[in-house]
């Protein structure tokens, strides 16, 4: 697949604030990778600390892919886009058993349609509080 590292700036601002409640927070990726932004990465810091002051809250990592290549590909890039959401998390001292990922692959699209700015918005990690 060809790499594109194209990611649309309003989604990677609207991923850089601080939180006040991390359930439905997302992260982006460019396609085809797995790689976290700065923005990305500050913004799971920003749900570690959350996590920090909440103790009871546990989160299920769910990684995403745009509709593009096969189930098996997008299923496994969605796991290792979650694993290294998760690693952020940990490695800001969440518990592990705190903090668990799925993968939906492209099986589960969150926005209907085609085009790079549904898949764009389709390339992600979406925290769900449990």
């Amino acid at each position: 697949m060809k790499k594109i590292t194209f990611v649309p700036v309003l989604l990677a601002l609207a991923a850089c604030g601080g939180t006040s409640n991390i359930n439905g927070d997302k992260v982006y990726f460019a396609f085809d990778s797995a790689e976290l932004t700065s923005c990305a990465t500050n913004s799971l810091k920003d749900q570690a600390v959350y996590m920090k002051k909440n103790k009871d809250v546990n989160v299920v990592l769910e990684g995403h892919c745009d509709e593009r290549g096969s189930t098996e590909y997008n299923l496994a890039l969605g796991a290792l886009r979650a694993g290294n959401a998760a690693h952020v998390l940990l490695k800001e001292g969440i518990e592990p058993e705190r903090v668990k990922t799925v993968s939906y692959g492209k099986e589960n699209p969150q926005y209907p349609g085609s085009g790079e700015e549904i898949w764009a918005k389709n390339r992600n990690v979406t925290t769900k509080v449990k």
